[in-house]
Order: C-alpha cells, then structure tokens, then sequence
C-alpha cells in the first residue's frame, strides 16, 4: 500500500488527441496537490500493469469504462488511481492543465470531502470521481449539482436497462445526495472558481455501488429483487452516466434547468413533503408547517404555506439534517 505523501496516477484517453495529453503532461510531470509534499508518480495506460495484482479484481478497468465512452467532451480523458487523497484534489488543483470534461477516479480514497468539510475514507466497491467542466453564467452554476444528480440516478436505470435488470429506484434527495430503500448510497459535491470570466466547476461524485456497509449499495439493492442478477460495476455506470450528463448538460445550457424539471420531479423524494420550519420571533421560537412545491429559479426549496404564502426556504447552515434546518422567506 502506498503512503500518504505519494501517489501513483495513471493516464489514459479515448482517442489520439487525448492520449497525446496524457503524453505531455507526463513528460512535463505537471500534476499537483494541494499538499506539496505528495510525491506524483505518472504513468500512461500501457505503463501502468504493475499497479494491477493479478488476484484482485477490485481495480477500475480502464478499457471496459473507455469503450463504454460514447461522448464528444465529458470523461474522454482519465486519471485513475488504486489510491488518492481525494479525486476532487486532483481536478480541482490541475484544472487549467487538464482538458475540460477530466474524469479522476480512485479505488480507495482517504480524504474524501463533504459539503460540511466531512472528511471520510471511501473503500472499495465505490465509485468515486471528479470531473471537470465549464460555465459563464454564475447564475446557474448552483443547479449544477441537480444536472449531476439526474444524470447518476438515469444512468443507473439505463444500464438495468441494457443488462435487462430489475430497476434499481435511486432517489434524489435535496440538495445533493442520493439514496436508495431510505438509505443514503451516494452524494455530489460541486466546487466553483471564477478566472478569465468564467467558472470553473470541479464536480465530485460518490456511489456507493458494491459494499454493504455503513448503509447499502446498488448491488445490494439488485440482489434482494433478483439474487441471479448480473451485478452491476463501476466502469459501465460511469460510462452511462456521462452519457447521460453530456446531454442533460447541453440542454440545461441551452434551455435552463426548466427542461429538466419534470424528470428531475419524477426522481427527488419531496413533492408535497410537509416540512417544519423554525424561526424566532421575538426571543421565541415558532413552528410554521410548509409544503414543498419545488425548486425557485435561484435552486432553492419553493414551498406553500398553511397560510397560502408562497416561500423560498433555505439550509440555515448549522444543522446536518437540512430539513431540521430551513428558513423561509417570503416570495
């Protein structure tokens, strides 16, 4: 197992164009972590087999996920790791040095991140990446993580699809996480910063797809509806799914998340969900029961009142449970 302070970094594309990124920046051994002290070790696909055991079959195979690729920009260039700190480090801190549309993925990764700043150590049997992409609009650049969502929760479904496998339900739930039986299976964490008048966006993603614990998994879920089932791995839901995002993106850019709504509806677990809402007033706290409605144009909660006063309710940032946490403000 390798140590902390360093890591090995495989590279590999889809076409020529992209493996001759991965040629270059292995010979100019750019790639950076945050962490100065993190020794980068670089190899091209061809290069990497030693990384590889023979009897393990928990390693993330490169050539099935790139001849699952069918997209013209996301997740035609890849990193992969047996190990990382954080696959979210590595898009996030090479950003101009990596085509837009990078995919980092990991085996094992012990410094996840949260959107609270949790940091865990992911095993085996999860999907974990990061990839990057473009925005201009700084407007829209919060709906993303609900693109990223909707595409996870389509893919898993197309891939049952196409393998003829009872449908997995995953369900979204707000603002990023994912969920399947009431039991949390995934999340997405979207980080942005803004040079040369654009947004760079470092989306990160985590699945869990093939281990139990702490909660379920999505094999786990297919083996209580059909214990014959063909499991389900990684590198066919990543394909599907930046499938899936590629063209969810596209129409979000071209005509904003409203041509999503419906689908997105369909999927998340809060249509007319009543929710407590805490406020003070006047040294005293007071309850107002609302019902959700969906999300206002900014990405937020739109609820209905009891008193039919429409509100737009936001995390108040303290509790780790959102929905114990919202406030409201008149719209």
């Amino acid at each position: 197992m390798e140590s902390d302070a360093s890591c090995s970094l495989v590279l590999c594309g889809k076409s020529s164009v992209e493996t001759e990124i991965a040629k270059r920046l292995k010979d100019k051994n750019s790639l950076k972590f945050p962490d100065d002290n993190t020794k980068v070790s670089i190899f091209l696909e061809s290069e990497a087999k030693h990384l590889v055991k023979d009897d393990d079959d928990g390693f993330f195979n490169l050539s099935l996920f790139m001849n699952s690729i069918i997209t013209h920009q996301f997740g035609r260039f890849l990193i992969w790791s047996p190990r990382l700190s954080s696959t979210h480090d590595v898009v996030s801190h090479n950003f101009s040095e990596l085509p837009v549309g990078s995919v980092c993925v990991t085996d094992i990764q012990f410094k996840g991140r949260g959107r609270t700043k949790n940091v865990w150590e992911s095993p085996k049997g999860c999907l974990m990446y990061s990839f990057s992409l473009e925005m201009e609009d700084g407007r829209v650049v919060p709906l993303v993580q609900y693109v990223v969502s909707l595409a996870v929760t389509e893919a898993v479904k197309d891939v049952c699809d196409k393998k003829g496998l009872p449908y997995i339900d995953v369900k979204i739930k707000w603002p990023n996480d994912l969920y399947l039986n009431g039991l949390k299976v995934g999340g997405i964490l979207c980080t942005s910063t803004y040079r040369s008048k654009k947004f760079h966006v470092s989306v990160g993603v985590g699945l869990n797809v093939d281990n139990e614990q702490p909660t379920t998994c999505l094999n786990a879920g297919l083996k209580e509806m059909s214990p014959a089932s063909n499991l389900l791995n990684r590198e066919e839901i990543l394909g599907a799914f930046f499938h899936k995002f590629e063209k969810f993106f596209d129409l979000f850019m071209d005509q904003g998340f409203k041509s999503l709504e419906e689908l997105y509806y369909r999927t998340w677990l809060h249509s007319e969900q009543r929710v407590i809402v805490e406020e003070k007033v006047e040294d005293q706290v007071v309850q107002n029961v609302v019902t959700i409605q969906g999300l206002t144009s900014s990405g937020y909660l739109l609820a209905i009142g009891d008193d039919n006063q429409m509100y737009e309710l936001h995390p108040d940032g303290n509790s780790f449970d959102f929905f114990k946490g919202l406030v409201r403000r008149k719209i």
